[in-house]
């Protein structure tokens, strides 16, 4: 038997001697040619949508996962995470404003400024005094709640829930979004 894989190597990466002949072999990533000699890459990105979660890049012999901006690829090397800015503190809110985390990136949100006639309770919260007369048919108090939409929870469901009191004989209460609803996907009940 002649040791083709030593005398002449005709293959591009592994050849393996076997009884009168030899064969060829590639390297994990590769694949072998219609030849039978030569190996080329394997496009591993093709075989499924399901290799990384957001885009998998091919390369030679192997492939690998990246992230979207302002997002961190995790250990498993195929999935990414929200990088929390407003944790970190890499923003550039003022003092005045808070920083919050949306997926991604972040915003700088404006405190609440109450409109005449309420005035501000809080750091969230506006009350019209009933002793005003510009308060007589306007709602009592107006909460303003910013809240982080988790992806990936069943809809519909339940997100915010906000009780009445009976603080006055007779009184009635009207629950409203105020603003955030443009789009019209949340509703109340």
């Amino acid at each position: 038997d002649v040791n083709e894989c030593t005398s002449e190597n005709p293959c591009t990466q592994t050849c393996v001697n076997t009884y009168g002949s030899f064969l060829c072999r590639c390297e994990p990533g590769y694949e072998l040619e219609a030849d039978g000699v030569n190996c080329s890459d394997m496009d591993e990105c093709s075989f499924s949508e399901f290799l990384c979660q957001h885009e998998c890049v091919n390369a030679p012999g192997s492939y690998y996962c990246i992230c979207p901006s302002g997002y961190n690829l995790l250990d498993d090397s195929r999935s990414c995470q929200d990088i929390n800015e407003c944790e970190n503190r890499n923003f550039t809110c003022t003092q005045q404003q808070t920083c919050f985390n949306i997926p991604g990136e972040y915003k700088c949100l404006d405190p609440v400024r109450c409109e005449e006639p309420y005035i501000q309770i809080n750091e969230n919260r506006c009350m019209c005094p009933a002793e005003n007369a510009g308060c007589r048919d306007q709602p009592f108090t107006i909460l303003y709640r910013v809240m982080d939409m988790v992806s990936g929870r069943s809809v519909p469901s339940d997100i915010f829930q906000m009780q009445a009191t009976t603080r006055y004989p007779g009184a009635y209460y009207i629950f409203q979004i105020k603003s955030g609803n443009e789009g019209r996907e949340f509703y109340m009940r």
